[in-house]
């Protein structure tokens, strides 16, 4: 590999910029990936047209097939948006959707309300993003389109509550990752002062981007931050105009006209999921725990937990409740067969832009992508720079790789290198930047799968979704900068997260600045 023209070499970085950047201009996703794919392919074979051939045919093969049996992890994935779409659409048939937007709307009365529903909904599905941005999305959608709330600001609700909530809650798929991969760091340079646990709650204080968007979304909630493209997209809805901007979304999949409904029927679904999903989660673990003669715990169960099967048995549980629902209206086979056809439409083009993800995710870790980016940090610099640093790093990674738990993987140990090589005092707070940064880059990324489900949760155009992000995603990129900066030349966490906030204050004030100016300039023509 050594003697590669491509591999681990700004090569590496032309797929992903030509995908992300054909997808912001062109809108066609999958046309995007398509064309990052192929040049991946290309890459990775010195350009050799009938050895890029084979590569790709057996790289698609190996997301169905691998190691001589199912790729269990993409295909229960993959079931589990089916099962999904096919939950959402017996609901809908049933009139279980119809019922709670009727009932939500009772009680819900003003645009702020159903705001705060879907950001408070986070704290009962936070045991995974993919689980929350779907059955929350689904949750909420009808009720956010009574009150003309666009599709993309559900989207962004969905996004920036999911990964943030996720990466700061020990008891998560996030968080138990994570403390694996701190675990065996502390125990590979024999740091004795802090557990795996401790310092995942320590590295939590610390991640200022998931702490600042989460307050961004507060503010969100509360008033009217509609930072750039969002105010377009949430003027045409409030005129009515809610879909503008929405071209190309997946088929809704409650488009079914039903009869009257129980709120009970999509209650009892969605808590029978949920239940089923977590015991699902806790029990994988468990046998896992069981397998290799070790204790069980709480934090160790999610830690070896399959969250794939865990999420096809929620499903298959939630379906079996909607079933009913559906036998006790006395629904004849075509019903049941349009029903599900139309579950398994709506989900087919996330499906599509996903299994394309995973292909062009697939074709960087081989160019060795994340690495090359990784070694241009490599080198003699002050100290203090070391956090905003890897956080801008990681940053860039996830947003080239599109996944925050590859650069997990990657960059968590090599900052480990980098900082105990240089100052260990700083481990925690190098560490929690690239926390903080792998989900500020899985934030931008068109390509990534988590941005792909929060669209797909919303209903909205997947681009749509990116381009309304943006803005709030950079913006407390550049408060985490000013802490993580701050937080390095004074080694206080209390002077950085002060100066973050600062920051913070400062950029509101600018763009509450600019859009009271563009008001003035709208009101003046």
């Amino acid at each position: 590999m050594d003697s590669h023209l491509f591999i681990q070499t700004h090569w590496s970085l032309l797929p992903p910029l030509l995908a992300i950047l054909l997808a912001i201009m062109t809108r066609r996703v999958l046309l995007s990936l398509g064309m990052g794919i192929v040049l991946g392919g290309l890459l990775v074979n010195e350009f050799q047209p009938v050895d890029s051939i084979s590569h790709l045919f057996n790289k698609v093969l190996s997301l169905f097939w691998q190691q001589g049996g199912l790729n269990e992890w993409n295909m229960n994935i993959l079931l589990f948006l089916l099962l999904l779409g096919c939950i959402i659409s017996i609901l809908s048939r049933v009139g279980a959707t119809q019922a709670f937007a009727e009932w939500a709307q009772e009680r819900i009365k003003s645009r702020r309300q159903a705001k705060i529903m879907t950001g408070l909904l986070v704290f009962v599905f936070f045991i995974d993003d993919y689980f929350h941005s779907l059955s929350v999305g689904a949750i909420c959608r009808p009720v956010t389109d009574r009150f003309n709330i666009s599709r993309t600001k559900l989207a962004y609700l969905l996004d920036s509550t999911a990964a943030p909530v996720c990466v700061l809650m020990p008891v998560s798929s996030w968080g138990a990752y994570i403390i694996a991969l701190v675990g065996g760091i502390l125990t590979s340079y024999s740091m004795t002062g802090h557990s795996a646990f401790g310092a995942f709650l320590l590295m939590g204080s610390m991640n200022f981007y998931a702490i600042f968007t989460l307050l961004m979304v507060v503010l969100v909630i509360k008033g009217d931050w509609d930072l750039g493209a969002m105010g377009r997209h949430e003027s045409l809805a409030l005129e009515g105009e809610l879909f503008d901007g929405n071209k190309g979304a997946p088929p809704g999949v409650a488009d079914i006209a039903g009869p009257d409904g129980r709120v009970s029927d999509l209650a009892l679904a969605i808590g029978v999921l949920t239940l089923v999903t977590v015991f699902g989660l806790l029990f994988s673990g468990a046998q896992s725990l069981a397998a290799n003669d070790l204790p069980f715990s709480l934090l160790s169960a999610l830690e070896n937990t399959n969250v794939g099967r865990a999420l096809v048995l929620g499903g298959v549980a939630g379906l079996v409740v909607c079933g009913w629902a559906m036998l006790r209206q006395k629904a004849d086979v075509g019903q049941w067969g349009q029903a599900l056809w139309t579950g398994i439409r709506g989900m087919l083009p996330a499906i599509y832009i996903l299994l394309f993800a995973w292909t062009i995710a697939g074709m960087i870790s081989e160019l060795e992508t994340g690495k090359y980016l990784a070694s241009l940090i490599r080198q003699n610099l002050p100290v203090y720079l070391l956090p905003a640093l890897l956080f801008l790093l990681a940053g860039i990674m996830a947003f080239a790789t599109g996944t925050s738990w590859g650069t997990f993987g990657v960059m968590l140990p090599i900052a480990a290198d980098m900082v105990m090589a240089i100052d260990a005092q700083l481990l925690l707070p190098g560490l929690s930047a690239v926390m903080a940064g792998a989900v500020f880059g899985d934030h931008c990324s068109p390509i990534s799968d988590t941005t792909i489900l929060s669209s797909t949760g919303a209903s909205c155009h997947h681009i749509d979704h990116v381009i309304t992000q943006l803005p709030y995603a950079l913006s407390i990129a550049l408060v985490s900068v000013a802490g993580y900066l701050v937080l390095g030349y004074s080694g206080s966490l209390a002077t950085g997260f002060i100066a973050a906030l600062s920051c913070f204050a400062l950029i509101l004030l600018g763009w509450r600045r600019w859009q009271g100016r563009r008001a003035h300039g709208v009101a003046a023509l």
